[in-house]
């Protein structure tokens, strides 16, 4: 990408750092009105209270802002939703008064802004430009000729349709290219290619260097300009865990207590004050922002080390354990990620198209109007 593309990138982007946030928070009386209007449109049955039912949106759109999957597509990230809805309800009234929900989702979105800050999300708004850009740049056949060979390779008999379709993926975001997610394939790159290519190119195979540079070229532009006439909005976030977060949290002896205690508050415990050790996973969940830790099911890298750091301390058997035992295991747990971390950092970027403007179902707070605010 040359310097011009560069700046317009620039110009087309939005970080969202969680500053925003904490000024809505901050001020009473804007805090005060969209309390307000989330409660009045959470409240179905308008009597003053919300029900496990009314919640569900709310906890379905906090899960989303935390980049959590759907609920009910992944049991490892299930269990979050139910945290956040035990967070409102905790884990038994039937019914949250406004001033409940006002005082959890205060510390819901803190908590969001907090990530944000550590972590944030930039919002692209692809429109085409870049793409063009790079159809006109220098270095644009060579690189194509490099996706060519790469698409190819293995697969000679493929038509000259999969052929297209497999190296538009090799474009990524940097080339103004939105990310191969379902969305795009559908409404943006399998009705171009139908577009551009007649029924015989479609199936025709053993595609020379020449024409399928052609035929590719003619798609792009396609692209690039859909984009003009339909921008799509992205969210890139870049993160590294390296356990620098985890061992700032064991190395202050207070916070890691006050951490542990909140999140023990919720989980049942015996006639005698024991802890199952069943309890280890949603325990270190509740505690893992606090450790710069993402939520489970979020990175599937991270997973794994959690489960391997789980098992090495029987994590699974089910055991009761008094709570200063439970906690000492805790602590030996995140020992153990944290080493893990420190050895292999674990990095993670991600490109996801965003469908609505990021804010307007979610409970982050729209960000104030700008000349030009990308809009979908």
């Amino acid at each position: 990408m040359d310097m011009r593309s560069n700046n317009h990138q620039q110009q087309q982007q939005q970080v969202l750092d969680g500053s925003d946030i904490v000024e809505l928070v901050e001020n009473d009386k804007v805090f005060e009105n969209f309390v307000e209007q989330k409660f009045q449109q959470l409240d179905q049955d308008e009597d003053g209270k919300l029900s496990v039912k009314e919640l569900q949106p709310a906890v379905a759109d906090i899960g989303a802002a935390l980049g959590l999957p759907a609920q009910g597509t992944s049991p490892d990230s299930d269990h979050i939703y139910s945290e956040v809805l035990n967070e409102f309800t905790h884990g038994s009234r039937e019914k949250v008064s406004k001033t409940e929900f006002k005082e959890v989702l205060s510390d819901i979105l803190l908590g969001m802004a907090a990530g944000l800050k550590r972590d944030p999300i930039v919002i692209l708004r692809l429109d085409g430009e870049d793409l063009s850009e790079f159809i006109h740049s220098p270095g644009y056949e060579a690189e194509i000729v490099s996706i060519y060979c790469s698409a190819l390779s293995g697969c000679e008999e493929a038509s000259l349709r999969d052929c297209i379709a497999k190296a538009l993926q090799s474009l990524s975001v940097d080339h103004g290219m939105p990310p191969n997610d379902p969305w795009v394939i559908s409404n943006i790159v399998e009705p171009i290619v139908e577009s551009c290519l007649d029924e015989e190119d479609k199936r025709e195979k053993c595609v020379s260097q020449e024409r399928f540079l052609e035929a590719f070229k003619r798609v792009v532009e396609r692209v690039a300009q859909r984009l003009n006439e339909q921008p799509v909005i992205v969210a890139h976030s870049e993160n590294t865990f390296d356990g620098s977060g985890i061992r700032r949290l064991l190395s202050n002896k207070f916070e890691f207590d006050k951490a542990l205690n909140v999140a023990l508050e919720i989980i049942p415990k015996d006639r005698h004050g024991k802890v199952s050790k069943e309890y280890l996973r949603a325990v270190l969940d509740t505690v893992a922002p606090s450790a710069t830790l993402p939520p489970l099911g979020a990175v599937s890298q991270m997973d794994d080390m959690i489960r391997e750091a789980l098992k090495m301390v029987n994590g699974d058997d089910g055991k009761m354990v008094k709570e200063e035992e439970f906690k000492k295991t805790m602590a030996e747990i995140l020992g153990s990620i944290m080493l893990q971390l420190e050895g292999s950092p674990i990095s993670v970027s991600s490109n996801s198209v965003v469908h609505e403007p990021l804010t307007s179902a979610t409970f982050l707070p729209a960000p104030p109007a700008e000349a030009d605010e990308p809009s979908n």
